[in-house]
């Protein structure tokens, strides 16, 4: 019977051993790849388009009527402010000049005839020689004869200004284009048809857009405050660099309501005459020195359905914690961070397929991505 008791007692022990229950396991924390960030010094690049135009451009056309009777240039060629480029039949124009200058000349003989009587008059009226009507009659005719010259005089130089409009000069230095008249073509004063048009190719224009926004964090981040002193290089069409390097000279005072773009106005030395009005073109435009950049490798930067950025962060507690962040442009491999992320910040640049926000991770640090640029 002891022996049975004994039995029974020990066969309890074994199963209340069998059913306990052993101690719970912690989870393991998920092992993410960081990237520390860091600010720095950034210099701002922004990458514009445009097309190039001259400095200078006159189109020329004629001030007087007539025939043309010569062209006076090669098409393409430079050309100097002033140099003769058409000639118009002057006949008529001479014609009219001097018969204004005859007339002229007979005013001014019949002045020296009159006002010579008038001064005799006024000393013979002293002596009665005369009366103070007739005195005053020859003073009279001696005025109005000045007055003709004077008529007479801007009626000469009106005629001589049309003369020397037969012959139509360059009015600026340049290159100058095709001609839309031959010898032989009737032309007419300010006509709307250009003859030909001349252009200063020496310094160039480039105009750029940029949207308004863009304007304005520039502004706000104080990197476009003096567009005089921001440099600008060209990447032409065939994809080549432009040798010269330009400067930003103006940014439009208004913005463009169709596009809520603003034109900026960089200006460009063109000694070889290589950039030519109309060109398209790719602008670097270096807009200053960010003080405190932070660069963000981009694998850590994710975008959903509607374009929002997003990246997760490792907290100091070691979890996950998810930012909203404004990017702008790339800098190589990584983005420039405006909002949302500042330096200290461990961004999850590997494993973040892992992890979600608020999940207890370990950190380490990921030394190929590095933190600055």
């Amino acid at each position: 019977m002891k022996l049975i008791t004994t039995t029974v007692v020990a066969l309890f022990a074994l199963t209340g051993c069998d059913n306990a229950t052993p101690p719970a396991q912690q989870p393991t924390a998920a092992e993410v790849g960081v990237v520390t960030l860091q600010s720095q010094p950034l210099s701002i690049v922004s990458t514009l388009t445009g097309r190039t135009a001259a400095s200078l451009t006159a189109e020329v056309r004629p001030q007087v009527g007539g025939i043309i009777q010569k062209r006076l240039f090669t098409e393409g060629d430079t050309v100097k402010a002033g140099q003769a480029l058409y000639q118009i039949d002057p006949a008529s124009y001479r014609a009219t000049f001097d018969e204004a200058d005859a007339s002229l000349k007979q005013a001014q003989s019949l002045v020296e005839s009159d006002c010579q009587k008038a001064r005799r008059y006024a000393l013979l009226v002293k002596d009665n020689g005369v009366s103070q009507q007739d005195a005053d009659d020859a003073k009279s005719t001696c005025a109005q004869d000045r007055a003709s010259v004077s008529a007479k005089q801007a009626a000469r130089e009106s005629a001589r200004i049309n003369l020397n409009w037969t012959t139509v000069t360059s009015p600026i230095a340049g290159r100058i284009g095709i001609s839309s008249v031959t010898p032989g073509a009737l032309v007419t004063a300010e006509q709307t048809t250009a003859l030909a048009t001349v252009r200063g190719l020496d310094t160039m224009y480039v105009d750029l857009t940029r949207t308004s926004a863009d304007l304005l964090r520039l502004r706000k981040q104080a990197l476009a405050s003096n567009d005089s002193t921001l440099s600008v290089t060209l990447t032409l069409e065939d994809g080549s660099t432009y040798s010269e390097t330009g400067k930003l000279a103006l940014t439009e005072v208004a913005v463009d309501e169709a596009t809520g773009s603003v034109t900026l106005r960089a200006v460009f030395p063109n000694p070889h005459q290589q950039l030519l009005p109309g060109m398209f073109v790719r602008a670097r435009v270096n807009e200053g020195v960010m003080d405190d950049a932070i660069l963000a490798p981009q694998q850590g930067i994710t975008r959903d359905n509607k374009g929002n950025a997003t990246a997760l962060v490792v907290t100091k507690e070691n979890k996950v914690e998810q930012r909203s962040v404004e990017t702008s442009d790339t800098y190589g491999d990584k983005w420039l961070v405006l909002k949302g992320l500042q330096s200290g910040d461990k961004l999850i640049v590997e494993g973040t397929d892992k992890v979600a926000p608020g999940t207890q991770v370990k950190a380490v640090e990921v030394q190929k991505a590095g933190g600055n640029a």
